[in-house]
Parts: C-alpha cells; structure tokens; sequence
C-alpha cells in the first residue's frame, strides 16, 4: 500500500519549484492532492501531469496573502474530497532584495504578509479539519532563518519567523493530535532562487565549492524530505526543523 493512499494533501504555492515537486510525490503515494497558487497555467497543468501519471488532483486559484483565500483553498479541499489530511504551507515568495538600508515598510509587509502571516493563518483555519483525522503541517523554512547572506533580510527574516511559528504551534496543535514541522531547504534551484541571485548561473557560481554533497539541491530533493514528515514514519516527529542542504550548514 501507498504510503497516502486515502489521504488528501493541500499544497500551497504547488505550481512550481517545491510545491510542484511535493503535490507530483504525494500523488505518487496515492494521495489526492489540491494544488493551490496564484497562477492558473502552472497550478493546472500540475494537476493534469498528476492526472496523466494516474493520480489524483485539483487546482484552486488562490492567493494565500489574503485570509478569504487561504479559507477558501481549504474549503476547497475538504468540499472536494472529504477531509484534510496534511497542510504543506509551501507558498512563499522571495521578496525585494538588496541592502537592509534601502528596503522600504512596503517591501517588508509584502514579503511577510505572504511568508509568515499567510502560515499563520492556515495553520489556524486548518486546525479544527486536521483534528478530525490526526493530520500533520509542513511548512517551508529555509536554511537562511540561521546564515546571513547579504541582501535576503526580508526574506530570511520570514523564514526565521517561520521556524519559531512552527515550534510554538507544534506544542499547541499536538494536543489536538496535530503535529507540526518544518522542512528547511538550503541552495534548491527553483525559479525563485535563480530570482533571488539574478540568474541560474549567478545562483550555482555562488554555491559553487560551498556544499560538500557536490551540487546544488533539486525540488524534489525537498520534496522526499516534506512526504517523510507528513508520513507515520515520522509520528514521533514533533516542532523539529528538517534541514536539507547537502551538509552546507554541518560545516
């Protein structure tokens, strides 16, 4: 039997990168996935690949900065398919970058009001539905919340603030059964990070030599790390900060 055969997985941001990787893997292991984003090409054409590999999945237009959204992709999904299962609060962006000097109180409520208070609110609304079947919550950090790199203040503050909500909201949810975890990815080439460092070769020449697994990560490299936490394999697994970055920090 497939590890989430019978489940349903909610996968916030899951039309690229991460979140696409994560929503194709647990439709593999049989679940039934919702893949919710903001863009409509990328979100459907995940759903119809999972399709065509004879999995299970729908695509809801969702922008998760706003509460009405994040509502609306979880009614989505119990409405569709039952329940709630597992939350993976993958949607994040990478925000301005460039000297703390220079970012404005614009930049800073757009980058946390999709990477922090969004998870917020989620976690919140997502609770009384993950109750009812013992579910679990996986959201995305990041290995910058603990190394600095000149220019991602914004974006590795969220992240930080991502990690302490994951810890804080682990000890309460568990009471409820819920558990709660973070996965914290270090260099993954995804269209964000390519954004982030100005091109893809900008992105690989700055970690070149810097992670002794030899390469940069691929989505799907995060995305084993998300199903094995969502997974009764990891029961025990609670408030605990997965990182995967190919022994970049170890050092």
């Amino acid at each position: 039997m497939k590890r989430f055969e019978g489940k349903v997985v909610l996968v916030t941001g899951g039309g690229t990168g991460i979140g696409r990787a994560a929503a194709e893997a647990f439709a593999r292991e049989g679940a039934k996935v919702v893949v919710a984003g903001r863009r409509e090409e990328q979100g459907v054409a995940v759903a119809k690949a999972i399709h065509a590999a004879g999995g299970t999945a729908s695509f809801i237009r969702a922008d998760v900065a706003k509460e009405a959204d994040g509502v609306a992709a979880l009614d989505f999904a119990v409405k569709t398919y039952g329940k709630l299962d597992v939350l993976f609060n993958n949607a994040g962006i990478e925000g301005k970058t460039g000297p703390t000097s220079e970012l404005t109180a614009q930049d800073y409520d757009v980058t946390f009001g999709t990477n922090v208070k969004a998870v917020w609110l989620l976690m919140k609304h997502a609770l009384p539905e993950l109750a009812k079947t013992k579910g679990t919550i996986i959201n995305n950090g990041s290995i910058v919340a603990d190394v600095g790199i000149a220019g991602l203040t914004l974006y590795a503050s969220t992240k930080g603030a991502v990690h302490t909500l994951t810890r804080t909201a682990a000890i309460e949810f568990i009471q409820s059964g819920v558990r709660v975890n973070a996965v914290a990815p270090g260099p993954v080439g995804t269209e964000a990070a390519f954004r982030m460092f100005g091109s893809e070769a900008k992105f690989e020449e700055y970690f070149k030599g810097k992670v002794p697994a030899g390469r940069t990560g691929k989505p799907e490299d995060i995305a084993e790390a998300v199903l094995y936490l969502a997974s009764p394999q990891a029961s025990f697994v609670v408030g605990q900060i997965l990182t995967v970055d190919g022994g970049l920090t170890a050092q």
